[in-house]
């Protein structure tokens, strides 16, 4: 029996796609919003960390399945390995309801008004597709603040001095800083700094019918025991659900978007919970698979107008991948300075986002979240064992007395960094899969450098008895933590894939919600403008349905 055809087709049930069922279904369009994965339960994976989503050591508790979802990355000099589909990408990527809105650290940041018109602010950079995206700040801020109050977030911008205009404050307050970050705190003050507690995806106090946060020790990585940390699976699926227009089928791969002859899309081609091929149709369909996949994505979806793929006839669709290129400081204490107080991450900074001599972009810096041992076993001081008697009574001594100030370096999105798809390696369903290549730009690492000075200095005054710095921002491919730029919006066609509505050009029922659509990474943690992103086109989408549809 043939699938019914609707209105609104999502592919991807994240922080984008989530949010764009929701704006749909309550305005009355019928949706299916496909999920590869299934919901996500606490209670399969609690607090271990072997099967995290940062650590994957024994596989990532929200998919995707490592082994039915290879990709391949190709170096410098042609070499190819085979990775998992998390590989390098933390807590950024999972396949489930929510997506990597059910692990992440929550983080929820507002891009500052200089990352919009990067191009305009700070010029061309050689060797780099550096440009300004087609809509403002301003313009997006609405949406942030839409996504602030339906989502949920804790904070207060009125102690962050470089934070962006809005009209509203955070619906919650900030948390309590911890230990940790009581005496950066004050240490910064002293170096004239500006700290402030970061903005938060989770309750703080009890919201939306959930509870507030219990500080858990487990949070980045995790899901949430008490459900206060706010992603798409608790706060507009639901709603999505409950108006009777969307129908989310879970454990439905997507394989390609179909485009019949007069350029228009169609519906998808996808493998039910099963494996069994299927179809449907619809009169829109919008892309929110994260900036890998949803490439991907595009890029298998040939026709007879669109040979290389959906909106790829200006070979832009893959091109301009990047990540964040994380990099920091640590230091070492005489006394616990840690508590474990989740999640961990409470202080931030941003004096060194912006307007830095030399530096172009920069990042926010933080401390981090709450490190289990096995990822604190990969920390130690230049030239200290690794393994042993020694590196055993570091972990037993010094667990409670490492502190850590990271931040997000924006990475320079290059033409050549890129997602395409591999000729020879499948996945389960016979599906040609992502292969990553590229480089960094060279100004990445020497960006780094400039931010993780800047939290070794803190540490130092801190009163460390030792610190050394961890500098990112070298060697490729990229596209690790929050992955953008892929499908970039732009007003020429000749050089974006999407529009500043985020659609197709050439495709205009085809949309794009996510953060492959995103120009540039900004110095901050991308969900929350992703989010503000979704709101914004799934807001088009319903306004103009009409002149949008297949007919």
């Amino acid at each position: 029996m043939a699938n019914k055809h609707v209105n609104a087709i999502i592919v991807g049930a994240g922080a984008g796609g989530g949010i764009v069922a929701k704006e749909l279904a309550t305005k009355g369009l019928s949706v299916v919003l496909f999920e590869r994965g299934e919901w996500p339960n606490y209670d399969e994976h609690p607090n271990d960390e072997l099967i995290s989503q940062r650590t994957e050591v024994l596989g990532s508790p929200f998919g995707p399945d490592h082994i039915k979802n290879p990709r391949t990355l190709t170096y410098k000099g042609g070499s190819k390995q085979i990775v998992t589909p998390i590989h390098g990408n933390y807590n950024n990527v999972a396949a489930c309801v929510g997506s990597g809105t059910v692990s992440y650290g929550a983080m929820a940041w507002r891009f500052m008004q200089e990352d919009f018109k990067l191009k305009t602010v700070y010029g061309s950079v050689e060797g780099s597709t550096l440009d300004d995206w087609p809509i403002t700040y301003e313009e997006l801020e609405p949406y942030y603040e839409k996504a602030e109050w339906e989502i949920g977030v804790s904070g207060d911008d009125t102690q962050n001095p470089f934070a962006p205009p809005r009209k509203k404050k955070q619906p919650m307050p900030p948390f309590e800083y911890n230990a940790e970050a009581k005496v950066l705190y004050d240490a910064s003050k002293r170096l004239g700094l500006h700290p402030f507690p970061i903005p938060m995806l989770r309750n703080s106090v009890p919201n939306n019918n959930r509870e507030a946060c219990i500080r858990n020790l487990t949070c980045c990585g995790f899901a949430c025991p008490v459900d206060a940390k706010n992603g798409t699976q608790n706060t507009v699926i639901p709603i999505a659900i409950k108006t009777g227009n969307c129908d989310l089928r879970t454990g439905s791969k997507v394989v390609e978007i179909m485009i019949d002859d007069r350029g228009k899309a169609t519906g998808v081609k996808y493998f039910d919970k099963d494996d069994k091929p299927q179809i449907q149709t619809a009169d829109v369909v919008v892309v929110a698979g994260a900036a890998i996949e949803t490439a991907r994505l595009l890029l298998n979806s040939k026709s007879r107008l669109f040979p290389n793929g959906a909106g790829n006839n200006s070979d832009w669709v893959g091109r301009n991948l990047a990540g964040h290129a994380y990099t920091g400081a640590y230091g070492l204490f005489d006394y616990d300075i840690l508590d474990f107080a989740g999640p961990g991450a409470t202080i931030a900074w941003c004096d060194f986002n912006h307007h830095n001599p030399g530096i172009i972009g920069g990042g926010l810096l933080a401390n981090e979240f709450n490190r289990l041992p096995y990822l604190y076993t990969g920390i130690r001081p230049p030239g200290s064992a690794r393994w042993g008697k020694d590196h055993k009574e570091f972990q037993r001594s010094m667990y409670h007395r490492t502190a850590q100030i990271v931040g997000p370096i924006q990475e320079m999105p290059m033409y050549e960094s890129r997602v395409t798809v591999d000729p020879e390696v499948k996945d389960f369903w016979g599906i040609p899969v992502a292969s990553l290549s590229g480089d960094r730009h060279p100004l990445d690492y020497e960006h780094c450098k400039f931010l993780s000075a800047k939290a070794e200095a803190i540490l130092k005054e801190a009163g460390a008895y030792q610190t050394w710095q961890s500098i990112g921002g070298q060697g490729g491919p990229s596209g690790g933590q929050h992955q953008n730029g892929t499908a970039r919006m732009g007003n020429d066609k000749k050089t974006s894939v999407v529009n500043k509505n985020g659609q197709i050009h050439e495709i205009d029922n085809l949309f794009v919600a996510d953060g492959s659509a995103m120009v540039n990474g900004g110095g901050f943690n991308p969900a929350l403008t992703i989010m503000a992103l979704g709101f914004r086109v799934g807001e088009y989408i319903a306004k103009n349905f009409a002149s949008i549809r297949v007919t």
